[in-house]
């Protein structure tokens, strides 16, 4: 290592918790290269699948190309198997790839999440392969310390939809507070086996102000 070389900052807060029907899965939109503010709109939840999601931490051209792979391998299944892959199959084929490239890493820390026939599902995967199936909740990047403060404070199981999605909000925006690499504006997408829906900023502001404003 070159003496006085500083690594690369990247920063990022996504979170994800199972509810009663299903699984929401939350991200601010701020990408940043060191300590310059890179982008103010930066896509970090992916669908992969009809009911099937995936958020993205880490360097923005590996989480992007394993968001393109995995679209396309859900794809494959559902034409060449006449099924959609499950929650689980999806997670452990994303670990199979990043295991058999840990010499030359994707940088990413990625949540999968959805619903199947088996029910609601949420799985982290590191960038070595690694994945674990998360139960209840489950937050990745630089301000997930803060994420899941909140998280740990108010999930209970079998939360309904709106108060799943207003505690997702307020556990994103306790972490735009107080860490430098999240901010700007929240994308929310919740997964029930009836629809794949995207929440936008606007309606937030509107549905969930109270949790939007904290």
């Amino acid at each position: 290592m070159i003496e006085g070389a500083q690594e690369p900052l990247k920063g990022t807060t996504t979170v994800g918790l199972v509810f009663e029907d299903g699984v929401v899965l939350a991200t601010e939109l701020r990408a940043t290269m060191g300590y310059l503010i890179a982008s103010k709109k930066a896509k970090k939840v992916y669908r992969i699948s009809d009911r099937i999601g995936m958020t993205t931490a880490g360097g923005v051209g590996d989480a992007q190309q394993m968001a393109r792979l995995m679209t396309v391998e859900c794809s494959l299944y559902n034409i060449r198997r006449g099924r959609s892959m499950s929650v689980a199959a999806a997670s452990t084929l994303l670990a199979n790839i990043l295991n058999n490239n840990r010499y030359f890493p994707y940088y990413v820390q990625l949540l999968v999440g959805g619903v199947d026939e088996s029910g609601p599902g949420l799985f982290s995967v590191d960038a070595l392969g690694g994945v674990t199936r998360e139960e209840e909740i489950v937050a990745t990047g630089s301000g997930s310390p803060m994420a899941y403060g909140v998280l740990e404070d108010r999930f209970r199981k079998g939360m309904p939809r709106d108060e799943a999605v207003a505690l997702a909000v307020r556990a994103v925006r306790a972490a735009m507070k107080r860490d430098s690499g999240s901010g700007e504006g929240l994308h929310v997408v919740v997964i029930t086996k009836d629809e794949y829906l995207e929440i936008g900023d606007e309606e937030i502001s509107k549905k969930f102000a109270a949790a939007a404003k904290v």
